[in-house]
Formats: C-alpha cells, sequence, structure tokens
C-alpha cells in the first residue's frame, strides 16, 4: 500500500455531528407541548350537537392531531443530523494505482423529452473524471431505442478524443461541454485562450449536427454507412417493440483508442435493452438492471455510479472522494452506497417551484444518514456492485477490489457485444430474482427507494455525501405543470411502498433503527397531507363568512398555544432554510408550493393510489419535460409562475386562491360593520390571519388571473370556472 504503517490506520474518512442538537431538542420540546395542549382544548371545547360547527371542531381536531403526528415524524430527522468528510489525499498515497473499476450508468428514455445534446453532455461528463481512464467505463442506456441517441453518441465518441485531454490540461470545470462554454472566458492565457476556441469551434460543430439530424428525424444514408451500428434499426423498430442493442463504441482495451494527447480513452458502450409490447419493461429500474448485467459481461467494475441523462459531473474529483467511503479499512467493508444530492444549475436564488431542496438536502438527508438509513434518490449515487445485486452483508465479508478493468478480456468487441444482447433480452429475467432480490426492486414507481431500503435491511451501511462543491448538476423543472407531475410521481410512489410488504416499520423492524424508520416516512407519507391541508384552507374561510368561531379567541389562554407553535414553527423554518443557503423568497415559495402541492400532487397521489388498490388503473412512469420553449424559458428565468394551461390542477389552485380572497373581503366586511357573530368578534380573528396569510401565499395566482396577459398566465376558461366554483363554496354558509 505505501505509506507506513502509521498512516495505513488512519481512517479515510470522518463523520461529524451537527452542533446545537441539545437545543433544539429543548426547542422542539416546546413546540410539542404547544401541539398536546391545542389536541387538549379541542377535545375539551367539541361544541354540542345543538350547536353551529361540530362537525367542522371535530374535522379541525383530526387535521391537527395528524399535523402534529407527521411534525413528530419530521423531528427524527432533525435530532441526529451528520456530516461526512473523505480524506482523498490519503486514498491516494495510500492506493495510488491500485484503485477499482468504475461503471457509470447514465439513462435516458425518450429522445424528444430528453434531447440528445443534453444527454451526450452528460457522458461527456462522466468521461472526463479525474480517474485511470483504462478503469473507467461509461454505459447509456436508451430506453426510447432511438438512432438519434446512438449517433449523439457516436458523435460524442470522436468529440471525447478532444475534450478529455482539454478538460485534464486546463483542469476545466464543469466537464459539461454546455456547461463549461456559457461561462465566460476572461483568462490572458494565449495558449489556453487559443484551445479554448479550437474546442469550442469544434463542439459547436457536433452539437449542430446532432440538433439538424434531430430536427429532420433520420441520420442521412452517408453517415448511417460510417458504423455498423446503425443496421440495428430498419423500418421495423418502435420505441417500444424493438430487439436488444448492444454497441461497443470505444473499446477501453484497445491500445489504438486514444486521444488526442496518445492517452487511453475510457469505455463508451450504447444500450438499448429489447421492448415488446405484451412483457412489461419496468421502467427505469429495468434499464439499470439490464445495465448491471451487461456491464457484468464487459468491464465488471466493483463500483457503479448512475446518473440520470440531465444530471452531468460537475466535481472531476467526485469519484475519488465516493471511494474514500468504500475502501476506507474500517468501515468501508460495510458500505453499500454512496448517495449525492441532488442539484440543479437552472434554479434562481428564489426557487419558485421549490426545486433546489436546500433543507432536504443539507438537514433531513443527513439527519436520515445519522440513523444509517441514506436514502437513494435515483441518480448520482455511487454502488458497491455486490449489494447492488442481492449479497447480504456478514460479518465476515471482506472486500476484494479487483484491480482489472475487463471482466472477458481475450473476447472479440463482437463476441461481447452479442452475448451482451443476451443480458438485455426481455426474457433473461423470467424465472430469476431480478427486481425481487437482486438489483432495483420493481413493482413502484420509485424503486430507488425500496431499493435502498431493501439494501440496508440486507445488513448493508449506506453514506449521504453533501460536499460544498456540487458534485452533479441537473435541470429542474421550468413550469409548475412540470413540477407537480414529478411530484405527484414520487409522492404516488412513496405512498405505495407504505402500504406494501417495504413498509419501514413492518421490513424495516428490527433490521434498521427506528429513527432510520421514521425517517423514510417523512416521504412516504406526503400523500395524507392533502387532506387536512385542504380542510384548513377551505372549511375556516367558509366559517368565517359564516361568523363561527373555530378558534378561541386572541383573549383566551388557550389561544397561547395556538400562536406559540405557528410563530416558533414557521419562524424556525425560516431560520432553518436562510441556514442552509436559501434565501427568505425562496422561503417563502416553498410555504406556497407546499400548499399547492398538498392541493394537487399529493391529493392526485391519494386518488390513484385508491384507484390502483381497487383495480382500476396501473402504475405510469411520467417523464418530464427537460427542455421548454423560448416564452417559457424567458418568463422563468424572469421568475415568472408558469401556469399556461386548463389542467385540473390549475383549476384547484385558483379555486381554493379565490375562496379564501372573498372570504377574506365577506369576513373583514362584516367585521368592519360591527355585525353579530357567534362565539365573538374576537374568536374570528385566527380565522382573519390564516385567511390573510393563505391570501399571501397566492399573490402569484391573482396576478396571474387578473393581471397577466402572456401565455403563462392562467386561461380565461380556467378563470371563469373558478369564480363559479368559489362562489358556489362561498354560499354554503348561508345555505347550511
Amino acid at each position: 500500500m505505501g505509506g507506513g504503517e502509521d498512516e495505513a490506520v488512519q481512517p479515510l474518512f470522518a463523520t461529524k455531528q451537527l452542533k446545537g442538537r441539545v437545543a433544539y431538542r429543548c426547542f422542539a420540546s416546546t413546540i410539542f407541548v404547544g401541539i398536546c395542549l391545542i389536541l387538549v382544548y379541542r377535545l375539551k371545547h367539541i361544541p354540542s350537537a345543538e350547536e353551529h360547527g361540530r362537525w367542522a371542531w371535530i374535522g379541525l381536531f383530526m387535521a391537527e392531531l395528524w399535523f402534529g403526528f407527521y411534525w413528530i415524524i419530521t423531528q427524527s430527522v432533525r435530532w441526529n443530523v451528520i456530516h461526512r468528510v473523505p480524506f482523498k489525499d490519503r486514498l491516494l498515497q495510500r492506493y495510488g494505482e491500485k484503485l477499482p473499476g468504475v461503471d457509470i450508468f447514465v439513462c435516458t428514455a425518450d429522445p424528444t423529452l430528453e434531447p440528445p445534446t443534453l444527454v451526450v453532455n452528460t457522458v461527456l461528463s462522466a468521461m472526463a473524471y479525474n480517474y485511470p481512464t483504462d478503469k473507467l467505463s461509461v454505459y447509456l442506456s436508451d430506453d426510447g431505442g432511438s438512432e438519434l441517441t446512438f449517433y449523439a453518441l457516436l458523435e460524442a465518441s470522436h468529440f471525447s478524443k478532444h475534450w478529455i485531454p482539454f478538460c485534464k490540461k486546463f483542469k476545466v470545470e464543469p466537464r459539461s461541454p454546455q456547461g463549461y462554454f456559457v461561462q465566460h472566458n476572461d483568462s490572458q492565457d494565449i495558449t489556453y485562450a487559443h484551445e479554448w476556441l479550437a474546442i469550442k469551434k469544434l463542439y459547436e460543430e457536433v452539437k449542430n449536427r446532432i440538433e439538424s439530424a434531430v430536427e429532420v428525424g433520420s441520420i442521412p444514408k452517408e453517415v448511417r454507412d460510417q458504423h455498423k451500428g446503425f443496421s440495428e434499426w430498419d423500418s421495423k423498430i418502435t420505441k417500444k417493440d424493438h430487439q436488444s442493442i448492444v454497441q461497443i463504441l470505444i473499446d477501453g482495451r484497445d491500445t489504438n483508442a486514444m486521444d488526442s494527447d496518445g492517452n487511453r480513452l475510457p469505455t463508451l458502450v450504447y444500450i438499448a435493452r429489447e421492448k415488446r409490447p405484451q412483457v412489461h419493461h419496468n421502467f427505469k429500474a429495468g434499464s439499470m438492471n439490464a445495465l448491471t448485467r451487461v456491464s457484468s459481461e464487459m468491464s465488471n467494475g466493483p463500483i457503479i455510479l448512475n446518473l440520470d441523462c440531465d444530471m452531468y459531473s460537475n466535481d472531476p474529483d467526485a469519484i475519488m472522494d465516493a471511494l474514500c467511503f468504500f475502501l476506507d479499512e474500517e468501515k468501508g467493508h460495510r458500505v453499500s452506497y454512496v448517495q449525492y444530492p441532488q442539484h440543479y444549475n437552472n434554479v434562481h436564488k428564489s426557487n419558485i417551484y421549490s426545486c433546489s431542496n436546500m433543507v432536504v438536502n443539507k438537514i433531513e438527508l443527513a439527519g436520515l444518514d445519522g440513523y444509517g438509513g441514506a436514502l437513494y434518490c435515483g441518480t448520482g449515487c455511487f454502488h458497491r456492485r455486490e449489494s447492488l445485486c442481492g449479497r447480504r452483508y456478514s460479518e465476515d465479508f471482506k472486500a476484494e477490489w479487483s484491480t482489472r478493468t475487463w471482466k472477458n478480456a481475450e473476447r472479440t468487441v463482437q463476441e461481447l457485444e452479442e452475448a451482451s444482447k443476451v443480458l438485455a433480452n426481455c426474457s433473461y429475467e423470467k424465472g430469476t430474482l431480478w427486481g425481487q432480490e437482486m438489483g432495483l426492486m420493481y413493482g413502484c414507481s420509485v424503486e430507488d427507494v425500496i431499493t435502498g431500503l431493501v439494501i440496508q435491511c440486507k445488513g448493508w451501511e449506506p453514506v449521504y455525501y453533501s460536499p460544498c462543491k456540487r458534485a452533479f448538476l441537473g435541470v429542474a423543472a421550468t413550469t409548475l405543470d412540470d413540477a407537480l407531475i414529478q411530484y405527484k410521481r414520487w409522492a404516488e410512489g412513496m405512498f405505495q411502498i407504505f402500504f406494501s410488504k417495504y413498509c419501514p416499520f413492518f421490513y424495516g423492524h428490527r433490521k434498521i433503527k427506528l429513527g432510520a424508520q421514521m425517517g423514510y416516512c417523512v416521504y412516504l407519507l406526503w400523500v395524507p397531507n392533502s387532506l387536512p391541508m385542504l380542510y384548513y384552507t377551505i372549511v375556516p374561510p367558509l366559517f368565517l363568512l359564516r361568523g363561527v368561531a373555530l378558534f378561541p379567541e386572541v383573549s383566551s389562554l388557550w389561544f397561547l398555544p395556538f400562536a406559540y407553535v405557528f410563530t416558533a414553527k414557521y419562524a424556525y423554518s425560516m431560520l432553518e432554510a436562510v441556514w442552509c443557503g436559501d434565501s427568505f423568497k425562496a422561503w417563502w415559495n416553498l410555504e406556497r408550493t407546499w400548499l399547492i402541492r398538498s392541493a394537487t400532487s399529493y391529493l392526485f397521489a391519494l386518488i390513484d393510489n385508491l384507484t390502483k388498490q381497487l383495480g382500476l388503473s396501473e402504475t405510469t412512469f411520467v417523464i418530464t419535460a427537460k427542455v421548454a420553449d423560448e416564452g417559457v424559458l424567458k418568463r422563468y428565468q424572469q421568475e415568472i409562475i408558469e401556469f399556461g394551461n386548463v389542467s385540473l390542477m390549475v383549476t384547484i389552485i385558483s379555486t381554493l386562491a379565490l375562496l379564501n380572497l372573498f372570504s377574506l373581503v365577506g369576513g373583514m366586511t362584516r367585521v368592519i360593520f360591527s355585525m353579530e357573530f357567534r362565539g365573538g368578534v374576537a374568536g374570528l380573528i385566527p380565522h382573519i390571519i390564516l385567511c390573510g396569510l393563505t391570501v399571501m401565499l397566492n399573490l402569484p395566482v391573482y396576478h396571474a388571473l387578473f393581471i397577466r396577459s402572456d401565455k403563462g398566465r392562467i386561461p380565461s376558461s380556467v378563470m371563469f370556472k373558478s369564480i363559479v366554483l368559489s362562489s358556489l363554496a362561498c354560499l354554503l354558509p348561508y345555505l347550511l
């Protein structure tokens, strides 16, 4: 190993506890007491059967009971936050060239929603890691089976001969060409400036050729004749009906596969697994499992990194950081995967759709890691191949890091391609444990979360690592509709897990810590938040119009726990968000987004789960667009929310916003004119505060309804529908 005996025992990573945990637990205890007092108040003051608002009161009690329970669940991840620190200098000194092979999986599924230029930028960033290229293999899984994606990858393989040496010579960051060239070149180095212009010209030519082919929708015949791989595509191939396609574009074993500086290139492989209409392909989980099998036939790297096609590498040393956890002599043999947080390169400081998840990344996921339950998020994750393939951990397990880069070094490219096609066939998994005990689990739209839980329950310990320098950068949703659809899919899948055999409280019983079980449920129980949130958004405003108080008067001591819990919770939430790097405006947008998600994404996820349980629908996988038209992009850059469609989700958002606006105006009008209220005017002040805050959160909705004239406004048909629905709702208090 080298470095001496003293150095050999030094750990390759450290684990640090977040300071201030005792103080936070004391603070959280006061909120818990406040929640208990609120519930006591509800139980002691239930209106009699003859009084107005009895059932509404009971409904609020149930909603507050749920909020209290969910708040307790969320505290589990905040009480044990840890941070990891790798020491890659020690790793290099200790292992030198004895580093393991790394296989990188990039997944794409639709060349329209996920443009080939976007995909190859991620691939090129992965090929350019600061890692021995003879130990690096990159596999692209194209579930769309598109010759356009294959062509783009072929172009990328040629461009990589120039891009990789340029990156390493000038320590380029990021190593995605598109991400790099949008930056300004202010260097005074003449040599660098000359090469910068040359490589940018090459990239623009590659990009133009790819985009021209995509625009036409086909590959020119002269190009098709240049590579045997195009023979796989004929007129019979469709996205959902085609044979297995495996093409090795760069053979890492070939001594002639050199870059422009004469250095070896990493292996590059294109895969399109077989698709048949009559065979369920299990979405991304099926793609990942096919990649795992095919790569095992070729490079068989003991470490696997999986990336979404839009999640390019931003830190060229990320592999070395991750290996510190796997290769640590004392604890590394237990590590199953190292999960990095998801970050995005197109999120503004105000974060209008709350996609950056700063608190989730810095607090919640790090808190789960404190209980040994780091969440597998589906991208930006380094896996130990053995744990991903179903091996159970045992105390006598000893990791053996193979330094070989190819499993079947003596076989020809054609032989490897043909052998690998069998592993990517639809029929290969029949009668096997793939998707059940091996690879990613099947049967859920968030297969990554289940997979992480199963791996942990087999005795392995995952690691969550959130470095200061962002390791991966992706593309966040640029429209409200895309953001809500994405969260609907996540929430629906998470809720399925809770009511499946993989529920952490049962499947993880005595296998993972209670804190980890509760931490998982922070996300698995997003969906049930929809009902109490909707109740709180609809019922108090309606009873404000009717003049029936559902909260204690401000002069009552019972008002104090309500005021304290509300103020303390949101004040801490704001401070936590700012501490994690968000702005005040981003936190405010997060509160609006949480309200909107609860009323739309989580509600629809609940409905879909119920219909699936009744056998009325099946699980689907919706791909969100990674590109936007010019008008949408311009409004996004101006931080203007994109509504712009007539979906039911937008109708619900605008109807709830108008209901609260009408109730606030009507309620304050009656208060101003000093009309008599049941329960007294003072008892309605909490209603007015609650309604007023909801109205403030919905200011962008009113702007999109009545003021905006761009294409991103709420359509007139939705506006009229929402006015009618909210008006009818406001009449209910007078009819009951």
